[in-house]
């Protein structure tokens, strides 16, 4: 019997050659466009995020983010043309991202809340803020941590799980603030005169604002005292210069006009059993 290899090459194996060269070709144009049109995406992307307003310092994490998934994607269609059954890889993927989302739980929560604190701004770099019972300025925020300076000069490092979680107080976000203060003087004290002492000592104060008008009235009728209640409107930058100013002034104006500040007393009774 006649064989002729080239025959045989020519029959049997040419299709076959040439379907695998053009499913090759075919894979690399897919890989080529495919990350050209990633990287466009993820451009746009970019794009929307700023124009949305969204910290600068979360832009370069997400746009990754999205990059990462649509590369992994554009991966699995290339390895499809060449023909390979990609379930089984797609189910090891599922479940190494289960396992590595279970080994970084707490680092994960991280980094959603920074996500978060990112996104919604509920304070910014400078503001002081007040979180899980502390109080500072805040100097840094990353997109795990949120970094603080207290008054008294240290310096906290919070997670971001915890910071998006708790309860935030931010004293400076508006611009203004109201400054409550309470001054007991004696029932036999005249309240009326109190009171225009205090309203003056506030109206002479050029960063007590005159609208809302400063109000002064009797709050409570303490034990021993007349509690005066006092709330001044102001800027927040002032809020503590004025704060002791206001109780220094008031203290040394009352001195001076016999205006007394009464202190717990108790009346004891003795009595004599014969």
């Amino acid at each position: 019997m006649d064989f002729n290899l080239q025959e045989l090459w020519t029959e049997e194996n040419q299709s076959a050659v040439i379907s695998a060269a053009l499913q090759a070709l075919y894979a690399v144009l897919i890989l080529i466009i495919g990350l050209a049109v990633i990287k466009r995406l993820t451009n746009l992307f970019k794009n929307v995020l700023r124009k949305r307003g969204v910290d600068e310092t979360l832009i370069p994490t997400l746009s990754g983010v999205l990059r990462g998934m649509l590369i992994v994607v554009l991966l699995i269609a290339v390895i499809e043309k060449f023909g390979a059954d990609t379930t089984g890889l797609v189910a090891v993927l599922g479940s190494l991202g289960l396992a590595i989302g279970l080994a970084l739980q707490g680092s994960l929560a991280n980094f959603a809340g920074g996500i978060l604190i990112l996104v919604l701004k509920p304070f910014k770099n400078g503001d002081v803020i007040n979180v899980n019972g502390e109080t500072g300025a805040v100097q840094s925020i990353s997109i795990v941590t949120t970094t603080m300076k207290t008054p008294d000069n240290r310096v906290i490092y919070m997670a971001n799980g915890a910071v998006a979680g708790a309860t935030i107080i931010n004293f400076t976000q508006e611009e203004n603030r109201r400054l409550d203060l309470t001054f007991g003087i004696g029932y036999e004290d005249d309240f009326d005169k109190a009171k225009d002492i205090i309203l003056k000592i506030a109206a002479d104060d050029e960063r007590i604002h005159a609208d809302p008008e400063p109000f002064a009235r009797v709050g409570n009728l303490g034990d021993s005292s007349v509690d005066i209640t006092v709330r001044l409107w102001l800027k927040g930058s002032d809020y503590w210069a004025v704060n002791f100013d206001m109780i220094e002034k008031v203290k040394k104006t009352f001195d001076a006009e016999g205006i007394s500040f009464p202190f717990p007393q108790r009346d004891i009774h003795v009595f004599n059993e014969k």
